[in-house]
């Protein structure tokens, strides 16, 4: 938990869950998180080539392997072991290196302490401490780590570009055929059914599976929870008909149900060659989607995923491949499409209705992808690995139902781009399948990490068994998968490595930048000694300064006074921290603290918001940031704590009885107000916003010290506030490598063409004042 939290915030991130919520949250999963691994009976077949096959009893051995590795990695290792490894709530690679770097202190971003941490400081255990000692000492480590989470990331984010030119290819391929078998009610000749089925493959797969697509991605601004009520009556109707007909072929073929033996893999290893190598590849389709069920944890919970997929996805996928296979173990060799899933539908009537609802479930299936590929980007996005890019909460209840429109748009036109170039499906699922299992074995390698840094030394001997146990059963169908590389692999290796350079380059520009403010802040003292020997002269007004640092000023504030002495009567440093809370209370949302002797009027404040609040629509915002100043200034005199209050520390302000009061009012020609000097007396004010303070009957007299500061804020604020914003300049050190010079230049290039830093308020353009300062790295 994070420790800013106050127990009333807290409130708002704590639900105990009830069984009616996992229901509803079960039935949405089943469009969101299981559309992915309920649809791989599309195509994984399908990826296969008949000519690879070479009896009906090597299909029985590649059932076993399907059967073992459903059972092993979806059901074992993700429903009941890493879906434990949770980050908040958030699941992914990302959320794995968050725990990591937060337990074992392996981040490489620079610690900067802020004053939350300060007030509510945790206490380590001798198990911690002696982890991050450990963990210190072996800085390579730290890289590996997150080089692992970036090449997570980055494959999550390929399978959402594949999976859906996949998925949807394969549905509209279906539609094909099932348009083909209507042709020879139209017309007798042989010449004209060819010319029809001839036409029907060029302008049905390919056209109607890109408009299917952008259809699809237009969807997603609607929301996680509005999608996944529409698309969870599908998947069920969808489980439901496999299902039935996987029954149907066991019934007729029953000696399916030996296959489940591990004999059977014992047999395909014994005989093994390149060719049948090649065949274990697919394998990796059947758990395509698998991933899904942790990126797309904080969407749902993990209750929700965990039930919905041992008592209804799982039994309905088992008896789908068991009967598929026991069909094709029959029937092989017999038309140019044997290994599709709609072939084992053997009824014409139901093939029609199979192959139109397999194109809603291609749909569904795509969403699983998709929906990863936000929370991932939002992860990575969360801590400082990708560019700025526009976040949409989706949902007040659930924190990782995101929806990211930068990302859509590139996850859609990327999608359109595989889907025309290589418009095959054998060669877009060597390329998935790469993605899904490369992605797994990342997954595997960081929550091994987290077994032996969370448990310790008493079950360490756990992780080394997960690793080797998880890790070679997936290291078995990655060797098969490279043996694909020329045929469609390459590509994931391509778009990775795109997505690598964006990531790391972006890392290594706001380290580099974070280690600059950090090692550059100045002191209060600093701003106050220099002052008499620049000849720096206090203006009227009040200056807001706004830093991403939380101690100290910040460098390019220290620039401005080098070069232009000169600040304002009283200054306020502003930051913003976000929340893993849907809303943060007014009375606990601003944490203010006072820099240096009262004489200097600097204050610092930390704005505390949640992720569905809307801090920018609050037209007064100005006014409660000084009006909590003024709070604070009564406060620390009634509790005497300006003694204590030291550079960090800071008071979260509420609503106390004998606390003083502040408000605004929009005072007209002729209103009276209560002036703070004088309770008793009244001014006539002009038409302008204004704050005034008032105590409560029951309050002691105001010390006339505190009367003065507060007045002396009032007359700062009715004389103009300005606004500071540093912008910095990246320029490279004479000397440095290439490497560093090609990411210092990267990162210069996405700073300047993505989304502008967020601020949480609408800054006045002619009270703005931007100083720009050069970064030398």
């Amino acid at each position: 938990m994070d420790p800013s939290l106050s127990p009333v915030s807290i409130h708002y991130a704590i639900k105990k869950e009830t069984w009616r919520r996992t229901v509803v949250l079960s039935f949405q999963s089943l469009g969101i998180v299981y559309g992915r691994l309920s649809t791989t009976p599309l195509y994984a077949f399908g990826s296969i080539d008949p000519s690879n096959i070479k009896s009906g009893e090597q299909i029985y051995e590649l059932f076993s392997f399907v059967f073992w590795t459903l059972t092993t990695i979806p059901l074992l290792k993700y429903a009941f072991i890493v879906l434990k490894a949770d980050d908040n709530g958030e699941g992914g690679t990302f959320a794995l290196y968050s725990l990591l770097c937060r337990h074992a202190n392996v981040g490489l971003l620079p610690s900067d302490v802020s004053a939350t941490e300060l007030m509510h400081q945790e206490e380590e255990t001798p198990t911690k401490m002696k982890v991050e000692s450990r963990e210190r000492r072996y800085k390579s480590s730290h890289y590996l780590l997150l080089l692992l989470a970036l090449i997570g990331s980055c494959l999550i984010i390929c399978d959402g570009i594949f999976t859906p030119a996949l998925l949807v290819l394969s549905a509209t391929s279906n539609l094909r055929r099932s348009l083909s078998q209507l042709a020879p009610r139209f017309t007798s000749s042989e010449k004209a059914r060819q010319s029809v089925d001839k036409y029907l493959k060029k302008y049905i797969p390919v056209p109607v599976a890109c408009a299917i697509l952008i259809c699809l991605f237009l969807l997603q601004r609607y929301g996680t929870n509005r999608i996944g009520v529409i698309f969870a009556p599908i998947v069920i109707v969808w489980l439901m008909f496999i299902c039935g007909f996987g029954l149907y072929n066991i019934v007729h073929h029953p000696q399916i149900l030996w296959a489940i033996s591990p004999t059977y893999m014992f047999r395909f290893i014994k005989k093994i060659d390149v060719t049948s190598w090649k065949l274990l590849s697919s394998t990796a389709l059947y758990i395509a989607g698998s991933e899904a069920m942790f990126a797309d944890l904080g969407h749902f919970s993990k209750r929700s995923i965990k039930v919905t997929f041992v008592f209804l996805v799982y039994p309905a996928l088992v008896l789908c491949y068991a009967g598929q296979a026991a069909f094709f173990s029959k029937h092989l060799g017999t038309s140019d499409d044997d290994a599709h899933l709609s072939e084992s539908v053997t009824h014409r009537q139901l093939n029609h209705i199979f192959n139109i609802l397999s194109l809603f479930a291609s749909l569904v299936g795509s969403q699983a992808t998709i929906t990863a590929s936000f929370s991932i980007i939002n992860q990575c996005q969360a801590l400082a690995c990708f560019p700025r890019v526009k976040v949409i909460h989706t949902s007040e209840k659930v924190r990782g139902q995101v929806y990211v429109p930068d990302a859509n748009w590139m996850l859609m036109v990327l999608s359109l781009s595989i889907l025309i170039g290589f418009h095959d499906i054998s060669v877009i699922a060597n390329a998935t399948g790469l993605a899904v299992i490369c992605g797994m074995l990342v997954t595997t390698c960081l929550m091994s990490q987290i077994i032996a840094l969370q448990w310790e030394k008493t079950v360490a001997f756990l992780s080394v068994l997960f690793l080797l146990f998880f890790g070679s059963i997936e290291a078995l169908y990655l060797s098969s998968c490279f043996l694909n590389f020329t045929k469609g692999a390459w590509c994931v290796i391509v778009l990775s490595l795109i997505f690598m350079t964006i990531m790391v380059s972006w890392h290594y520009g706001t380290i580099k930048k974070y280690e600059f403010d950090i090692e550059n802040k100045v002191t209060v003292d600093w701003l106050t000694d220099l002052s008499p020997g620049l000849g720096v002269s206090r203006v009227s007004g009040i200056g807001f300064i706004h830093s991403n640092i939380v101690t100290g000023i910040p460098a390019f504030f220290s620039h401005f006074i080098t070069n232009l002495p000169a600040f304002h009567q009283v200054l306020i440093l502003l930051s913003f921290k976000s929340l893993p809370v849907p809303y943060i209370p007014k009375n606990e949302r601003y944490l203010i603290g006072r820099i240096g002797h009262k004489e200097y009027k600097i204050y610092r404040c930390i704005v505390r918001y949640g992720y569905r609040d809307h801090v920018r629509d609050v037209n007064d915002f100005e006014d409660q940031i000084i009006s909590s100043v003024g709070e604070f200034i009564a406060r620390e005199e009634r509790h005497h704590e300006a003694s204590v209050l030291q550079e960090g520390r800071m008071i979260i302000l509420g609503t106390n009885g004998n606390a003083l009061v502040p408000f605004v009012e929009q005072s007209e020609s002729g209103q009276q107000v209560t002036d703070i000097e004088n309770p008793t007396t009244t001014i006539t004010s002009t038409r302008r916003k204004k704050i005034r303070f008032m105590l409560p009957a029951s309050s002691p007299k105001m010390n006339p010290l505190v009367r003065k500061e507060l007045q002396e804020l009032v007359d700062a604020r009715e004389s103009g506030t300005a606004y500071f914003l540093g912008h910095s300049h990246l320029k490279v050190r004479k000397g440095t490598n290439f490497v560093k010079q090609f990411l210092v230049m990267a990162y210069a290039f996405l700073d300047r063409n993505c989304r502008e830093p967020p601020i949480a308020l609408d800054i006045p353009h002619a009270a703005l004042l931007e100083v720009g300062m050069v970064y030398t790295i």
